[in-house]
Parts: C-alpha cells; sequence; structure tokens
C-alpha cells in the first residue's frame, strides 16, 4: 500500500457538522504524502467504468454496532445506480475490534480506517471505499457521521441511537439508514465538493449540502437533531439535482477537480 499512499495529494478534509453550521473542515491539515484525498477525490473512479470496473464496500464494525441489513442493502443499491461497475459492486461486513470508546477526531477516523484498509482504494481494477463503526461519539458528539478523505467515513452508532424521534419515530434504522447514504454522497462529491453545480441547489448556510429537504443530502441529515426535522420518513435518495450532477461528472459535461484519477 505504501506505494499508492504517495499519490495521494493534501488538499483539505471535509467532516460533517452540526446541523446548524454545515462546514468544510480544516482542523487536521496534513503533509503532502501523508494525505489520502478529500471526499470526493474518486468521484470519476466511481462513476467511471472503464478501469475500475468493480467496486468492494469494505464495512468495519466494532463488536455490537453491526449496521442494520436495510442500510448495507440501501448502500448497495444507491451506489449500483449511480456507479459504473460492469463486474458489480460487493458490500464486505468485517467485526473488528476498533480502538477506544470515548471521542473521535477525524484524524482518528483516518488513522483507524487507514490501519484496518485491506487493499488501497484503487487496486488493479477495483475501486475500495470503506466505512467504519467505531464505539463513542464524534468529538462534536452532534454529528452522526464523518467523510474524512476520499474513501473513508464513518458512522457513530451510540449518536444515531440518541437521534431516534419521540416514540422511536423516526427509527435509529431509518436514521442509519440516511446517514450512511448521505455520507457516501459526500464520497461522490455531492454537493459541489470537487465541482461547481450548474443547478442552485447547494444550501447556502451550509457548504456542500442540499437546500432540498427531499435530498438525502439535505442539510439536516448529519445531525443528531435529525429526529427535529423529519417525522418517520426520512429522505434516502439522491434528488434530481443531485442525479443531474452526477450525470455531468460521469459524462465529462461538469468539471470534476482534484481527482485522484481521471478517465
Amino acid at each position: 500500500m505504501a506505494q499508492q499512499k504517495q499519490a495521494w495529494s493534501v488538499l483539505f478534509i471535509l467532516f460533517i457538522c452540526p446541523a446548524l453550521s454545515g462546514c468544510m473542515g480544516t482542523d487536521n491539515l496534513l503533509d503532502l504524502g501523508e494525505d489520502h484525498g478529500i471526499p470526493g477525490s474518486l468521484t470519476l473512479a466511481c462513476l467511471d467504468g472503464s478501469k475500475y470496473t468493480s467496486m468492494i464496500v469494505e464495512i468495519d464494525y466494532h463488536p455490537g454496532y453491526e449496521p442494520e441489513s436495510s442500510t448495507t442493502d440501501l448502500l448497495k443499491q444507491r451506489l449500483e445506480s449511480v456507479c459504473d461497475k460492469p463486474n458489480g459492486i460487493q458490500i464486505l461486513l468485517t467485526e473488528s475490534q476498533l480502538p477506544g470508546d470515548g471521542s473521535w477526531s477525524a484524524q482518528d477516523v483516518r488513522d483507524a480506517g487507514w490501519e484496518l484498509k485491506s487493499h488501497d482504494p484503487l487496486d488493479g481494477s477495483t475501486l475500495y471505499w470503506q466505512m467504519i463503526l467505531p464505539a463513542g461519539t464524534y468529538d462534536d458528539d452532534s454529528v452522526l457521521g464523518v467523510a474524512v478523505d476520499a474513501s473513508t467515513v464513518a458512522i457513530f452508532g451510540d449518536s444515531v441511537q440518541e437521534a431516534r424521534g419521540f416514540l422511536n419515530r423516526p427509527s435509529a434504522e431509518k436514521v442509519e439508514n440516511s446517514v450512511v447514504i448521505h455520507e457516501f454522497g459526500h464520497l461522490l462529491g455531492l454537493v459541489n465538493t470537487v465541482y461547481t453545480s450548474p443547478a442552485d441547489h447547494e444550501d447556502s448556510d451550509h457548504p456542500n449540502h442540499s437546500n432540498n429537504e427531499e435530498s438525502v443530502m439535505y442539510w439536516a441529515i448529519e445531525s443528531r437533531t435529525i429526529g427535529n426535522f423529519f417525522d418517520n420518513e426520512i429522505p434516502t435518495e439522491f434528488d434530481q439535482d443531485d442525479l443531474n450532477d452526477l450525470t455531468g461528472l460521469a459524462s465529462g459535461a461538469i468539471e470534476a477537480e482534484n481527482q485522484l484519477w481521471r478517465p
């Protein structure tokens, strides 16, 4: 893995922020050669099937934090609907003893993720993305999930459980479903992370998030207060503007920036 790691350049780190402050995080800028890209740096590797013909999503979860089967099924469906992978997309679940059960920083997530990765994100003809589900919470405990580089996200199950709505509406399972798709949406570059959309659908108060509450990229999805915004049905789908952006990126009609691979 060491050789490919040298190719990853530093720009900035996106992390998921509290409901009233959606933002780009710059708390952990790294030196050249030590970073692993930014969320969206592997967008074209996912959307294009000419080089990377298959995709594997590695999910490492702390004992007791295995994601719901509905979540992994939904993730596979959403990725299959937008990523060109003629040889398919697989979800690989592994119970892993993740370090600590306290507060996690973006760098903690990044370090744990790369320690557990079985392959470099770009390996042969396969694209590898990863999700970890640790015990504990993010260092801002209102955060449910975080995207820390081009291939790594984390979901904080304890915070997801606490985000359940009144009378379990929405349920923790529904919250998890939505938050997971939201984080992988950031790995796909949504919204305006590595491109500029021709549509005006980015929330000006919450950068890199949708202003449409029917999109899974809506800014409130990321926060523990999600139960205050949605009764029972939480969006789990990219809206038409999101899909149009991904189609434009795939075709080249929308220019993709900061890419670690181009067709």
